[in-house]
């Protein structure tokens, strides 16, 4: 998974990136917070985002707030990199849209264990937004057989969109997930079936 990591101070910024690929994510660097934005409105944008919070022409405050703005990074996981501890400091961190909050200086393992959260995050929104897409196309494809059908007032086939009568159960099964038996309704029973087992000296289970 990618991750961006927008931190000015080279020498953090590298070992962030070091660390990252130590624990098998692919980092995007960046080193203020304009080449963070401009990193995120590109096509594929990294999911997962670190950003210090106090970075030259864009802080991380400020990148927080355009993303959750912009449409297509909504979902972004953000968490916030900064050495400012006071509460009200926190809240506002995380009223910009961040999702978490990691203070300098941070431990390793601490912020291993934060960006394995997000990244469990990212994952499970991915495969959320992949059940909605399977869900719509069902529902597209039920949509199919809405509207007006033209069925026969006679037989009861179904002309479909290519002009053709078929089978009603072949229509429906062409057209949805559902599987057709065949039995008689009690009507018919005993308006057909019943006189033909007279017919063949059969004696009707049903009287």
């Amino acid at each position: 998974m990618k991750v961006l990591i927008a931190e000015d101070d080279a020498v953090s910024n590298e070992m962030l990136v070091f660390l990252l690929k130590q624990w098998g994510y692919q980092a995007v660097s960046a080193h203020d917070g304009a080449e963070a934005w401009e990193t995120l409105q590109q096509d594929d944008p990294p999911p997962l985002a670190i950003l210090d919070w106090l970075m030259p022409q864009l802080d991380g405050i400020e990148v927080c707030r355009r993303a959750r703005a912009h449409p297509d990074l909504k979902r972004l996981y953000m968490i916030i990199l900064t050495s400012m501890t006071r509460p009200d400091e926190i809240v506002a961190g995380l009223q910009s849209g961040a999702n978490d909050y990691v203070l300098k200086p941070f431990k390793a393992q601490e912020l291993h264990a934060r960006i394995d959260a997000g990244a469990r995050m990212v994952a499970l929104q991915a495969e959320l937004s992949e059940r909605v897409s399977e869900l719509e196309k069902a529902l597209s494809e039920v949509k199919q057989i809405s509207g007006i059908v033209p069925i026969c007032s006679y037989c009861k086939k179904i002309r479909d969109e290519t002009n053709y009568w078929e089978r009603v159960e072949d229509y429906f099964a062409r057209h949805t997930e559902a599987k057709f038996s065949h039995s008689f309704c009690p009507e018919c029973y005993e308006k057909f079936v019943k006189p033909q087992l007279g017919e063949m000296g059969i004696r009707p289970s049903k009287e």
